[in-house]
């Protein structure tokens, strides 16, 4: 199926991205674009040759909480 662009712009979906297209119960659909879920393969690549440091999980899980508590200081 084929839409205006100007109707993709309006839903926010880029021309070739996937659609999805939820029935609604009152005869209505919702189209929306099929946004892909993250993987811990990404994330992971994200970073990867940034740095030549090797963290433990302690380091990790402090950094973690450092950061945590700063933007709920941040919020005060």
């Amino acid at each position: 199926m084929t839409f205006r662009k100007d109707v993709l712009q309006h839903l926010g979906i880029k021309p070739g991205e996937r659609i999805e297209l939820d029935l609604l119960p009152d005869g209505r659909g919702m189209l929306k674009a099929v946004r892909p879920k993250g993987t811990m393969d990404s994330f992971v690549g994200l970073l990867a040759g940034r740095t030549d440091k090797v963290a433990s999980l302690d380091e990790i899980s402090e950094a973690t909480a450092d950061g945590w508590s700063q933007a709920r200081a941040d919020k005060k």
